[in-house]
């Protein structure tokens, strides 16, 4: 049965008004994570999806031509950053040029990380909800909620924001020492109360005093300023060290675990290591982790350098083609973008010492049509795979399917058309975002999203947005807790996946517990020899 806060959410979306007239998408190829259908129609009515099938017909439809094209489910951005204060700024894209940005590149849904405001994670979060994001979204958004300090009150408003405001996920950082940075025993609480509560644990996985000792090192000892400096103080050791400690310790607790950013080779191993051994380690990857290398950061213009200063770092070339190869294959389970982005006079403030670089690249718009470039036209997975990566996966993990994450009836009508053989470029000078530097610059891409539909609404087609997109047309979409990775959905379909659930629930046990389980096993084998 439909959780309360899926229902609630499907009834919110079923009663909108602004979910668009009817439409009808003729002759596509409709591709979902586990099926491809040549000369299919797709039928949007309210909001939804109201059929799919060969010949479909309707009266005072809106029709959209998909002859030799892939009909798809929207975009999901698991991690975004828009309007957000961090290191003295606040990212230029807030909720509106954001949302725009996403529409126009084929993503109709993202979570975005709201932070406490003085460590108080409810105001935080009607800080980002009311103030941020209500008055300009134009497309359908949810959060990730950030503990950045740990109290009774911090664990008693994690309860609050699961159960009253339909947050079903929570970040830690290890890294950010002095600022977002929390102690293994805060993480430790962290992973204990996300337990409890189902909801699924993330982590920035670098070692925040190793962070703070390389920059020691090579802006001190060794005088380097410029941006390169960035990328030699946080050396992927760090981000490997942070990842594994991370994983240990939430194999410790007996939960979940949702590594983000992952850059480098030697933490995508510790992900892929961890769920070997049969742990719940969900491992997502980012956009510019499999499209750039860290060349770019050697660059003598600062203002070139400075664009691509993210944290962890854009890696090797070698690295990047590791954390590629492992998210093709499965060892790493999706992808985002950490769109967070500063103008290049913003970024300036790091002009005489990278420390002070406001860290965030730009994705949000970009990341379908590169994924699609680097993994599709490359041969590394089937278009499939591709939806999967960048929607099925994270609707899943966020316990939002099939609401979202797939084209079936019944499901948003959150849906793009992509034109394979249409080449773009991509560029500063084209894009939506309010950022005036693009890390993607020149990119040469074969395939194009031509439309995009959000909750019923035409807002991208035939290379501009639409009337429809309005500030504030953009809907809260509550998550409610127990998702995929603790073996749960919010739409139980059968027995067989309530019992999966239950299995999943009853392995969920400490490393104690497992350790006197196996303690006891010997002993009653020792008293029967």
């Amino acid at each position: 049965m439909f959780s309360l806060l899926s229902l609630l959410s499907l009834l919110v979306g079923s009663s909108s008004s602004s979910d668009g007239t009817a439409i009808l998408i003729k002759g596509g190829t409709v591709v979902t994570a586990d099926s491809m259908r040549r000369d299919t129609d797709v039928l949007i009515v309210g909001g939804k999806i109201a059929n799919v099938g060969r010949g479909l017909a309707a009266a005072g439809t809106t029709v959209v031509d998909a002859t030799d094209k892939l009909v798809m489910p929207g975009g999901i951005d698991p991690h975004t950053h828009l309007s957000m204060p961090f290191m003295g700024q606040e990212t230029c894209d807030d909720f509106y040029s954001g949302h725009v940005a996403a529409l126009a590149g084929g993503t109709t849904f993202h979570i975005d990380f709201a932070l406490p405001v003085e460590h108080d994670l409810l105001k935080g979060f009607e800080t980002w909800r009311y103030q941020k994001a209500e008055p300009n979204a134009v497309m359908d958004y949810a959060f990730h909620m950030a503990v950045t300090s740990w109290s009774d009150t911090v664990s008693e408003d994690m309860k609050t924001l699961v159960e009253r405001h339909g947050i079903n996920s929570f970040k830690y950082f290890l890294a950010y020492k002095g600022a977002l940075m929390v102690s293994d025993a805060e993480f430790l609480e962290g992973l204990v109360r996300c337990k409890e509560l189902g909801a699924l644990p993330q982590v920035h996985a670098e070692n925040g005093d190793g962070v703070a000792r390389g920059q020691d090192i090579v802006f001190n000892e060794m005088g380097i300023t410029e941006p390169r400096g960035h990328a030699l103080s946080r050396p992927e050791v760090l981000e490997a060290e942070a990842t594994a400690r991370a994983i240990r310790l939430a194999e410790f607790v007996g939960t979940p675990l949702y590594v983000v950013h992952i850059m480098g080779e030697t933490a995508a191993e510790e992900v892929a290591k961890a769920r070997f051994r049969g742990s719940r380690i969900i491992g997502e990857t980012v956009t510019s982790a499999i499209a750039l290398n860290d060349t770019v950061l050697w660059n003598a213009n600062f203002t070139e350098a400075a664009k691509y200063v993210m944290s962890p770092p854009i890696r090797s070339a070698a690295s990047g083609a590791a954390v590629k190869a492992a998210l093709a294959g499965g060892a790493l389970q999706l992808l985002g973008t950490d769109h967070a982005v500063f103008n290049s006079t913003q970024k300036r403030a790091g002009l005489h010492d990278f420390r002070l670089i406001p860290n965030g690249v730009n994705g949000i718009e970009e990341r379908m049509h590169v994924a699609w470039e680097e993994l599709v036209n490359a041969g590394l997975v089937s278009p499939m795979d591709y939806v999967r990566i960048t929607s099925t996966e994270a609707a899943k993990l966020f316990n939002v399917y099939p609401q979202k994450g797939t084209i079936a009836v019944g499901s948003d009508a959150d849906v793009i058309v992509l034109d394979p053989t249409v080449e773009h470029t991509i560029s500063a000078g084209t894009h939506h975002s309010r950022m005036d530097t693009n890390v993607y610059e020149g990119r040469r891409v074969r395939g194009k999203v031509v439309t995009t539909i959000s909750r019923g609404r035409l807002v991208w087609h035939e290379g501009k947005l639409t009337a429809e997109v309005t500030r504030g047309s953009g809907r809260y979409v509550p998550l409610a807790p127990f998702g995929s990775a603790y073996g749960g959905s919010a739409l139980t379909t059968s027995k067989k996946e309530a019992k999966v659930g239950a299995k999943a629930k009853a392995a969920a046990k400490t490393a104690i517990e497992r350790l006197l389980d196996d303690q006891q096993r010997k002993g009653k084998l020792h008293s029967e020899l």
